[in-house]
């Protein structure tokens, strides 16, 4: 099957196309990537109660991160320790992976966040998989299977009912920042796709953490972001909790959310992997509903629905794409 997506120079030694992959791995693949959403949905939900209680965005991130760093590192540490170069090879991959899916599709979506509501901030970060669909007709000029654009259409449909964007009001600034978040996604989709022996998944899941911490202490250091933390217990399913344990179980999700993600996008696709990642939304949903007592309306319910029924569609399409292809693995390894 050929890669959905285009060579990624970003990434050394990154091969042109990538072999279909088995079912039994693309399954492997797709529940890495529910899990994944499952870790990243947690953390709102638990993080909310910080920031209400006096916390600042940029420590709670600072600690957020920096937990998943420190829990990610021994795989960027055995990595450079076994290959001798390796982060003049891949050191622009890791910065661009540290600053574009991690530091900057947060920062963008929660700036947007100010100055919006969060449910339409949140719609147009989550337009990503639609618009790698768009980004694989482009550089492919291959038009989209209608098998595809159905889930798509149904999938975004479900998206709107979920976030509820009644009475919303549209701002300009507001929608070029969610808009800035959501290619921030697209590129941690392709990057993930990308990887492979050269530069495995966990390696660039543990260098983009890395020097996500170094981004976010710089900013905070510089007095771009504001540091502020508080000792008031954080109210989660009626416990009190202290701050710190808070932080800590999200950066434990972090880095386990990454690890899983990037580790399921090259046994998936990045179109199929962005189409499971809307799944987060529902995740988020049911923990705020657990955490925060945030009952969804019933008309999320639907809407989660139809995110399932889009999901579906794509997943059908990669399996005839790789039912058409398989057929011909033989006789070319018998040439």
């Amino acid at each position: 099957m050929t890669n959905p997506t285009a060579p990624l120079p970003i990434i050394a030694g990154s091969p042109e196309t990538a072999p279909a992959s088995a079912p039994g791995r693309r399954t492997a693949g797709m529940a890495m990537a529910v899990a994944s959403a499952l870790a990243f949905s947690s953390s709102g939900p638990l993080v909310k109660p910080l920031l209400e209680g006096g916390w600042s965005l940029g420590a709670a991130l600072f600690i957020r991160i920096g937990v998943a760093a420190l829990i990610l590192s021994p795989f960027l540490i055995r990595a450079v320790a076994r290959e001798r170069g390796f982060l003049r090879r891949h050191g622009l991959a890791l910065i661009a992976f540290g600053a574009m899916p991690v530091v900057g599709c947060q920062l963008f979506y929660f700036s947007a966040m100010q100055r919006m509501p969060v449910a339409v901030a949140l719609l147009i970060q989550y337009l990503a998989p639609v618009l790698l669909v768009i980004w694989v007709w482009l550089t492919t000029r291959r038009r989209p299977s209608p098998t595809v654009i159905a889930g798509s259409v149904v999938a975004m449909a479900g998206l709107v009912l979920v976030v509820d964007i009644a009475g919303a009001r549209f701002d300009f600034w507001g929608t070029l920042l969610a808009l800035g978040a959501a290619l921030c996604t697209c590129v941690y989709f392709v990057m993930a796709e990308r990887t492979g022996d050269t530069l495995p998944p966990l390696v660039l899941a543990a260098g983009g953490m890395v020097v996500a911490t170094a981004i976010i202490g710089s900013l905070l250091l510089t007095g771009i972001l504001p540091f502020t933390t508080s000792t008031v217990l954080a109210d989660v399913v009626g416990m009190q909790l202290p701050p710190v344990v808070v932080l800590l179980w999200v950066g434990a999700a972090t880095g386990t959310a990454y690890a899983l993600g990037v580790s399921a996008v090259p046994r998936t696709g990045s179109r199929l992997a962005s189409f499971i990642g809307l799944s987060e939304v529902l995740f988020a949903l049911g923990f705020a509903w657990l955490l925060l007592a945030e009952a969804p309306a019933p008309v999320q319910f639907i809407g989660g629905a139809l995110i399932l029924v889009g999901v579906v569609l794509v997943r059908l399409d990669a399996d005839r794409t790789t039912t058409a292809v398989s057929p011909r693995v033989p006789a070319r390894a018998a040439a």
